[in-house]
């Protein structure tokens, strides 16, 4: 036996048709999809009407980016590039860098109380 029987033939016939069937329903048309309203909440409400063009509070929002960066990039950073400058390049003892206290040996006198620093203790000579 070669080839299809009819019963076979015929089921290849209706599985072909039902594929073209369900390609083509795949297909949107003009009115497709149907969507429900769109009902955003507060907040994405308020950002809606907050960003329409031409908007008072866009306009405010917009000159406050625009002061701040000013501020920031001709206030600022050259007010911190002149401070770190003399900070570190110009002033002879830099503003919070400690002072190291003088060396204190036994025999000296500490100036603030009069008292006089005692001998260290003597080590063992011996080795373990």
């Amino acid at each position: 036996m070669s080839g299809y029987s009819e019963d076979e033939k015929l089921r290849l016939q209706q599985l072909r048709a039902l594929r073209r069937r369900w390609l083509r329903d795949q297909e949107l048309s003009e009115r497709e999809p149907v969507l429900p309203p769109r009902r955003p909440g507060p907040l994405a409400a308020f950002w809606e009407r907050f960003l329409q063009p031409g908007g008072l509070w866009r306009q405010q929002v917009f000159k406050a980016y625009q002061t701040g960066g000013f501020v920031l990039t001709r206030v600022l950073v050259p007010a911190w590039i002149i401070l770190y400058y003399v900070k570190y390049h110009v002033m002879k003892t830099p503003h919070g860098v400690v002072m190291s206290n003088p060396r204190v040996f036994p025999g000296d006198r500490i100036l603030e109380t009069g008292e006089i620093i005692p001998p260290l203790k003597e080590e063992p000579t011996e080795h373990h």
